[in-house]
């Protein structure tokens, strides 16, 4: 739960846009300034916990984090001029990201190293379907109690997961693994951008997550406007994929079972290049029916269940000591990646699928990339002890 706080934030209020506009006597460019807001408050608040978690722990910095969420959730729900809007925005994503940090970092404390891949699986059924299904229930929100009420259910689902850490979650970091000094906690972001396996491991990670947000910012216009679905069959379409993704991350915490993250990260990597390749091949096409681009968009989900938490589990594997900055970083480089490929699809949109197909393949050959470099370098790497 602390993990899906971030994304529902970023999606469930973006079929808003044109009623805040409306409310708040300004245009939907202006209203978009809160979700860039938001992506400048989740890539700075991610590198300030980092640190912060390997000083004092993670339980202390979560409920500042979750309390700072509560707050600025609510007064996203009272404000009734954009710049008070924008600057909740940006203190939400400080608060939210707290729980996106912190939950790798707890994982990454009470697992052993072969138990990760199924531990970012569970992770990742929450984290990676928010962002799908959050839209949905923002429209129907927005439809039946208005924009504020997005606001007011992100206020009270932060408030209950604020309970639950004060009455479940204690200190999961061992004393003996603390920083010295928070600048010797922040001295560890210079070592981990001098650990090349763990970087191409976090990029392969960030594109993989660059491939879902490409997907989420292109398809409205592929399924509802090229091919003039509705809102509700889009929704529907929108709900199977998140289906397909959910499946193969639960189907992943059975595979790591039989062979390690790295095996199946790879294989998974090779599988996204195909179907990319299908994705781009029929774009050009650009068949009549919508079948066909539904079919490879539902499979590329599932590749991309796959990918996500074995690409955590990957990265995190040898950062025991400093699992904080090193989920903090990779969290930071993750939608710092997707919000550029996100912007991408809309820079070269060309009134087709081309432009969302083509960002699509050329993230799957980078991260195939990227991945097969981390798997030389770590021949050589030495590991982090624990």
């Amino acid at each position: 739960a602390l993990s899906a706080l971030g994304p529902l934030a970023i999606e469930m209020y973006l079929p808003s846009f044109a009623a805040m506009a409306t409310a708040l006597h300004t245009e939907i460019e202006s209203i978009q300034y809160t979700l860039a807001a938001y992506f400048v408050g989740l890539a700075l608040g991610q590198l300030m916990y980092g640190p912060v978690v390997d000083r004092w722990g993670r339980r202390k910095p979560l409920l500042i984090g979750l309390t700072l969420f509560v707050l600025s959730s609510a007064a996203c729900a009272l404000s009734d001029q954009l710049g008070w809007l924008i600057a909740a925005r940006f203190v939400q994503a400080l608060g939210g990201c707290a729980g996106m940090v912190i939950s790798r970092a707890v994982v990454r404390d009470i697992c052993a190293t072969d138990q990760l891949g199924k531990a970012y699986s569970q992770l990742m059924l929450v984290m990676g379907v928010a962002p799908i299904l959050a839209p949905m229930l923002g429209g129907a929100l927005l439809v039946w109690f208005g924009w504020h009420s997005i606001f007011w259910l992100l206020t009270i689902f932060s408030a209950l997961c604020l309970l639950s850490v004060l009455r479940f979650l204690p200190e999961t970091q061992k004393p003996e693994h603390r920083a010295e000094s928070l600048w010797s906690a922040a001295r560890q972001y210079r070592d981990l951008l001098g650990d090349k396996p763990f970087l191409a491991l976090c990029i392969t990670s960030g594109l993989g997550m660059g491939c879902m947000f490409a997907y989420i910012s292109g398809s409205p216009f592929v399924f509802m406007e090229m091919y003039e679905l509705s809102p509700n069959h889009y929704s529907w379409l929108f709900g199977g994929n998140a289906a397909g993704f959910i499946l193969m991350s639960q189907i992943n915490v059975r595979l790591n079972q039989l062979r390690g993250a790295e095996f199946w990260l790879g294989r998974f990597l090779i599988a996204l290049c195909v179907l990319t390749a299908v994705i781009l091949l029929v774009s050009f096409i650009q068949p009549a029916s919508v079948w066909a681009l539904a079919t490879v968009f539902f499979s590329l989900m599932i590749v991309l269940g796959g990918i996500l938490p074995n690409a955590a589990a990957c990265a995190m594997a040898q950062q025991g000591r400093r699992a904080g900055s090193a989920s903090a970083m990779m969290g930071s480089l993750q939608f710092t990646v997707a919000a550029c490929t996100a912007s991408l699809v809309g820079v070269f949109h060309t009134g087709n699928a081309v432009p969302l197909a083509g960002v699509l393949f050329g993230c799957a050959l980078l991260a195939t990339l990227s991945y097969r470099k981390a798997m030389q370098l770590t021949q050589t790497a030495v590991p982090v002890q624990d």
